[in-house]
């Protein structure tokens, strides 16, 4: 049995102000078959599955190139047809094959191709055959187009956010990609458009009681799996919005069932599953004045995960401004203010311009004296058991304000982004992170309290206000009653 496995992932946020190159892929992860670290990516928790499954059962397994961006801006042309053509040759060198397991995120969009995962899919059915089983990971956040519906055996997506289950996922879809190989299983796939698009966060309920059921409903033995697409609202798909896929055994009928009613369950849940957002001020405000810390402050839409820069001021400038005593913030991304801090040394004071460079709505850079506290080079944090590369980092203070400048954009998942930097963060009353809410897992164990804080930027955080051009159908909040209008 031959079977070949590759990643290639991104998410593009289409209306921010950045590109995505080659040079992101590279900066962020990017291994040549055969150089896939023992430890997965996000997106690449197949590669460690398929090792450990083709080592035990005797299978023959060809390692195709790994690849992931920091989600960003819209992906060049060029860039995507290298990256594509890249895997879909090895693909052909790998012939023949009886199975393809793919590590994709599902929001990738390039210019000039929207559905950049659908085309890749459907490019490897055709080289790998009919008769080849193809498996795919996505991350919740993407769109689930109907190339990818048709050309893909197995679905298998993260259920939480934060994503803690990506190693699960990918568990699962080589586990159910083994079993239709060996004859076990007829899988058939099942996709209920639930037209809405809201920020999901499954740490809280209502989306935790859901979670829970669909794991119940796959331990039952009545599917083989069930997974929900949340969407991604800052890309302009056509296939924007949330959708369920169940994947029973050669049961159609009872999928497409159990997925439309899980999916209006879902759709019921609209408007109800964010967790309560804070004006910047009073976000901090209520910080300082807890009875204990630290309490973590998330700016949920200057998020380096949503595809935005990551260096907005607005958050950091309210702290200055309420004077915070004891307070961490991470991170601002400044490769330049990092090379000054650098090249100034530790220990140095100095004036420094920071922050603010990459767009109009993000406020402007912060002007101050500022002393350099620890500078580091190919700074990392962790993400479960997945290494996030930060560059080269510096950590200066403003009066009581710890800040992390990064020169790899990268948003906040766990206290190790400030600790291995030097940074006691049981020590501070404040800790401002950037993130929506793939922080929540590891700052939870030591938050005092965590509060969210919408401050407008970049993130196109309001789909009756965002200009969507491919979307053609109607959605929530769009749409008051998109069933009802979408109905013959």
């Amino acid at each position: 049995m031959r079977i070949f496995c590759a990643s290639l992932a991104t998410e593009t946020n289409t209306f921010s102000p950045l590109r995505t190159d080659f040079s992101d892929f590279e900066e962020s992860f990017y291994a040549p078959p055969g150089q896939h670290p023992e430890t997965p990516t996000l997106c690449s928790a197949v590669f460690p599955v398929l090792r450990a499954r083709a080592k035990a059962e005797g299978f023959t397994l060809i390692e195709g190139t790994a690849t992931w961006a920091e989600p960003g801006g819209l992906l060049n042309a060029r860039t995507w047809a290298q990256l594509r053509d890249e895997i879909l040759d090895q693909v052909r060198a790998a012939l023949p094959l009886d199975g393809v397991v793919l590590g994709l995120h599902g929001a990738m969009i390039a210019d000039g191709c929207t559905d950049c995962e659908g085309t890749l899919i459907e490019a490897v059915r055709e080289i790998a055959g009919p008769d080849a089983v193809i498996g795919v990971t996505f991350d919740p956040h993407s769109h689930l187009s109907q190339k990818r519906v048709d050309n893909a055996d197995i679905i298998t997506v993260f259920k939480e956010f934060p994503h803690t289950d990506f190693v699960e996922t990918g568990e699962a879809c080589v586990d159910l990609v083994l079993r239709t190989l060996r004859g076990e299983i007829a899988p058939r796939l099942s996709v209920f458009d639930v037209r809405m698009i809201e920020i999901l966060p499954t740490s809280r309920d209502p989306m935790r009681g859901f979670v829970d059921r669909m794991r119940a409903l796959e331990a039952s033995g009545q599917v083989l799996s069930v997974s929900t697409i949340h969407g991604f609202m800052a890309g302009d798909s056509p296939d924007l919005g949330a959708k369920i896929i169940v994947v029973t055994d050669d049961d159609k009928p009872a999928g497409d069932a159990l997925a439309e009613r899980l999916g209006m369950e879902l759709f019921s849940f609209r408007g109800a599953t964010r967790p309560e957002f804070l004006s910047a001020a009073a976000a901090l405000s209520r910080a300082q004045s807890a009875p204990a810390g630290p309490v973590v402050v998330a700016d949920v839409w200057d998020n380096p995960g949503g595809g935005v820069p990551g260096d907005s001021t607005l958050m950091l400038r309210e702290a200055m401004a309420q004077n915070l005593p004891s307070a961490a913030f991470g991170t601002i991304w400044d490769p330049m203010a990092v090379r000054l801090c650098h090249a100034a040394g530790e220990g140095a004071e100095l004036d420094l311009r920071f922050g603010g460079k990459t767009s109009a709505v993000a406020g402007d850079p912060v002007d101050a004296r500022v002393t350099v506290l620890r500078n580091q080079r190919d700074a990392v944090q962790s993400f479960g058991t997945s290494v996030v590369p930060l560059g080269d980092c510096s950590v200066i203070r403003i009066g009581g304000i710890d800040v992390v400048l990064n020169s790899n954009r990268a948003q906040a998942f766990s206290p190790d982004l400030f600790t291995n930097l030097g940074i006691d963060v049981g020590t501070k009353q404040v800790i401002v992170v950037k993130s929506t809410n793939h922080f929540q897992g590891a700052f939870s164990r030591i938050a005092a309290d965590i509060l969210y804080a919408a401050v407008e930027g970049p993130y196109p955080n309001d789909p009756t206000r965002t200009g969507y051009r491919q979307l053609a159908r109607p959605i929530w909040p769009i749409i008051a009653d998109p069933h009802q209008e979408s109905a013959p």
